[in-house]
């Protein structure tokens, strides 16, 4: 076959681009149409241009190392965006690939067909520049600060909206941590300030969205805590209000149950059928999974029926809880309505329900150390009183309460005699799991007896203890020496003392009862031993601390004194016995200012005591405020008003501030209670006297005469008033008056012969004696003795001064004879009459 000459040209065409074709394809590489590629290839491929073994037949790279050639800058393209290879002239030959002045590849460059790695420029942190001095800075810190955020927009909606919400959460939490503050008023106003602001938020929301964005959550904690608030400053219609606005609103879920909130405060106003009625009414709508709050809410029921008095209702609720989740105070409600409805068995029956309680407490074995341990005492003492084992001591301790309680009140009602029913709850108790309760048992039992009178049963129940353990026979000598120091029988008080710290050294109660004994028998430095021994055993004995302080007033030791009361002060803040104590130290210390603060404290307690009130008005009379001691004299007046003393000083204050009249009311009412002593009458009418009311006077005089005809003053009065009114009866009480001075001089002669008599046969039996100021001395006395202007006057036949006595000299033998003196006839002076100097000034 025969082919042209333009075919044959046609076809060497074809074959010349298909050769250039395979040429040209010899570099593309297709990707596989299947995945049988080894995913791994290419690893082991091998540039020499990156041999460094043939580094030593490399004629740049020697070249470079001998001379400075290296140390060129390399030629790089100025061809921006592209680090791809380009034939460019270089100092080793034209259009060849970019090399670094070593012949080897530049970063980035292609040679071959493979890429040199990339590889940083310069080392993190670390230039020329610290060469220089600079700090090692990598993280760029010496920039300086960055520049403050963008402010956000405050003008916005959405952000007012966010900030009010904000104060409004805030001050619902301030108005909770006043409340736990015990500041009932701020927390009520915090309260009031989050209502009114949420109120706020809640339009501003409805006027930029819809409904369904209000915060429904603080809503309803807004409310919640405004309600509690209200209860809580008891103003129970408020909060009332606010809590059915929470229940009615049907968006709140749990607004139910609230309502036991709202019985609570009915029950709190004593409206007890409402109380009942909103309990169940959130009963209702609590489900059955919540079994705690149902039981608790039960509770509540049945401590309205027994407010009410309907005790069959309430035995039903306690019985209900009993059965199912038992609780100490459900069990001893459940006694108590027992107890009211007199039903003996079911008593017992609820006495066992409540002994068999679960406490749910770890006992003390667990806070022994089995082994010398030293990790293991050190996480015991860590423990042994922490918050939990405290928690558990309360439980156990409010157990302990209920029980012995119940069995005191159960005790006389469920057997035929008392001593009967103590006995069978003593052996109840014994088998349950409070065994140690048992002998407290015992011991009250004895303490009902005193209380019975019947001390014989009392000590005889009580020495029983005698044969028990250390512990319980310490208690019992301790109560039976109690009760022969109140009963004075001290040896026997002494010797169970001896035998209460014998048993148990480290009982301050019992030391404390023996230092009370020693106390008694006036040794004051022992005493103030046992004491402080009760107080290094137990240093909140109250009582050995009271009594410390006691004795080192006896023993005049009052810096001491003032340090117990004042320890015992910060004990006890609110004791009167201590603040009385404190005050009376201040005043032998004589710091009247002190004393007064710490009484002021006093009547803080106790407002009503007259004795304190008294007190605080004698001191502020020494310090001469009268004004503050009127006050409080006559504040204790009010509450006791046979105060002598105070009827006295109100008296003579009235009569010192020239108000006559008012004084006669207080020196009446001494009249009254001391009516044989003629001073308070005799001051009444003084004080009529003075007021100018002479009538009243003379007739107040008479009426002391008639029943005091001895009184001088009172004669001495009536001659005064009678001149001065010129009445008719002058004479006659001139005449008496002149009598009674006669026969005062005639006694007080006879009392000095008689004391001269006595004194001078002392001396004749007892010569070298001291009888210098002897006579004087009882001769004094005997004159003080005597009634006065201003002493009281008896009217008692056992007085010295006798109305109807007639021979003032009496029997010869009865008195010495140098005493003796001529007998007087009355009829002798009868008709004398009386000089100017007799009458009264």
């Amino acid at each position: 076959m025969k082919i042209g000459s333009q075919a044959k040209r046609d076809l060497l065409s074809v074959l010349s681009e298909g050769r250039t074709t395979r040429k040209m394809m010899q570099n593309v590489h297709l990707a596989p149409e299947d995945d049988e590629d080894d995913l791994y290839s290419g690893y082991n491929d091998y540039n020499p241009t990156f041999d460094t073994e043939d580094l030593e037949n490399d004629v740049a790279f020697q070249q470079a190392a001998r001379t400075s050639h290296g140390r060129r800058p390399p030629v790089t393209a100025k061809i921006p965006g592209t680090s791809a290879s380009r034939p460019l002239a270089t100092g080793f030959g034209s259009k060849a690939t970019l090399t670094s002045s070593m012949g080897r590849p530049m970063t980035g460059a292609i040679q071959d067909g493979v890429a040199r790695p990339m590889t940083a420029v310069h080392a993190a942190g670390y230039t020329k520049a610290v060469m220089r001095g600079s700090s090692f800075d990598p993280l760029g810190q010496a920039r300086g600060p960055a520049p403050p955020l963008e402010m956000k927009n405050s003008d916005s909606s959405e952000e007012k909206i966010r900030q009010l919400e904000k104060k409004v959460n805030e001050l619902v939490e301030e108005s909770c941590i006043a409340n736990s503050c015990g500041d009932l008023k701020l927390a009520l106003e915090k309260a009031k300030e989050a209502g009114r602001k949420e109120r706020v938020l809640v339009r501003q929301r409805e006027q930029i969205a819809t409904a369904e964005n209000i915060n429904l959550d603080l809503t309803y904690s807004v409310l919640f805590n405004l309600a509690s608030q209200y209860a809580a400053n008891e103003m129970y219609a408020e909060a009332l209000n606010t809590y059915q606005v929470i229940v009615k609103n049907k968006m709140f879920s749990n607004g139910g149950r609230l309502k036991v909130n709202m019985g609570n405060i009915y029950l709190k106003q004593r409206n007890y059928s409402k109380a009942i009625k909103f309990y169940r009414m959130a009963l209702d709508q609590i489900p059955s999974v919540h079994k705690e709050m149902r039981i608790k809410i039960m509770q509540n029921i049945g401590v309205a029926f027994i407010k009410t008095g309907q005790y069959v209702d309430a035995v039903s609720s306690f019985e209900h809880i009993m059965s199912m989740s038992p609780n100490l105070k459900a069990g001893f409600n459940l006694i108590l309505c027992y107890f009211a409805l007199g039903n003996s068995e079911q008593m017992k029956k609820a006495f066992q329900k409540l002994i068999a309680v679960p406490l749910e407490v770890d006992y003390d074995d667990k806070y022994i150390s089995p082994n010398d341990d030293p990790h293991t005492n050190l996480l015991i003492e860590a423990i042994k009183n922490d918050s939990l084992r405290q928690i558990e001591r309360e439980r156990k301790s409010m157990a302990e309460e209920y029980i012995m309680t119940a069995a005191k009140l159960i005790a006389p009602v469920i057997e035929t005699s008392f001593a009967v029913g103590y006995d069978w709850c003593v052996e109840v108790v014994k088998a349950s799991h409070y065994v140690e309760l048992a002998n407290d048992l015992e011991i009250n039992k004895a303490t009902t007896y005193l209380r019975q009178q019947d001390f014989n049963q009392a000590l005889e129940t009580l020495k029983m203890f005698e044969k028990k353990d250390s512990r319980v026979k310490s208690a019992a000598a301790t109560n039976l020496s109690f009760l022969y120091y109140l009963e004075n029988e001290l040896v026997q008080a002494a010797n169970y003392a001896d035998l209460a710290v014998n048993s148990d050294r480290y009982n301050p109660a019992a030391l404390t009862n023996k230092g009370n004994t020693v106390f008694a028998s006036g040794d004051y430095e022992k005493t103030a031993e046992f004491y402080k021994e009760a107080l290094r055993n137990d240093s909140s004995c109250t009582e050995a601390l009271y009594n410390l302080g006691l004795t080192y007033k006896k023993l005049n030791r009052i810096d001491e004194a003032l340090d117990c009361f004042l320890k015992l002060h910060a004990i006890l803040r609110n004791s009167a016995q201590v603040l009385y104590q404190i005050a009376n130290i201040y005043e032998i210390m004589e710091d009247p200012n002190q004393a007064i603060e710490w009484l002021l404290q006093l009547i803080s307690v106790v407002p009503t005591d007259p004795h304190v009130l008294s007190k605080l008005g004698k001191l502020y009379d020494n310090e001469g405020d009268k004004s503050q001691a009127f006050h409080y004299y006559y504040e204790s007046y009010r509450y006791f008003p046979s105060n002598i003393e105070v009827i006295e000083w109100l008296g003579a204050y009235y009569i010192d501030t020239q108000f006559c009249e008012k004084a006669i009311e207080y020196f009446e009412r001494a009249a009254l209670i001391l009516p044989t002593q003629v001073k308070w009458q005799l001051m009444v009418a003084s004080c009529y006297r003075r007021s100018g009311n002479y009538q009243k006077a003379l007739e107040k005089y008479k009426v002391i005469h008639r029943k005091f005809p001895e009184n001088v003053e009172c004669l001495r009065f009536l001659v005064r008033l009678c001149t001065d009114m010129g009445l008719k009866e002058v004479q006659e009480y001139m005449t008496k008056l002149k009598k009674v001075e006669k026969l005062k001089e005639i006694r007080e002669q006879r009392i000095k012969s008689g004391r001269d008599g006595s004194a001078r046969s002392r001396r004749e039996g007892n010569a070298g004696g001291d009888s210098g100021g002897t006579k004087g001395e009882r001769l004094s006395a005997k004159l003080k003795a005597l009634p006065g202007t201003s002493e009281p006057y008896e009217s008692s036949g056992s007085k010295e001064i006798d109305a109807s006595y007639i021979d003032p000299l009496g029997p010869q033998a009865e008195r010495p004879k140098t005493a003796a003196r001529k007998r007087t006839e009355e009829d002798d002076f009868a008709d004398e009459e009386l000089g100017e100097d007799l009458l009264p000034e």
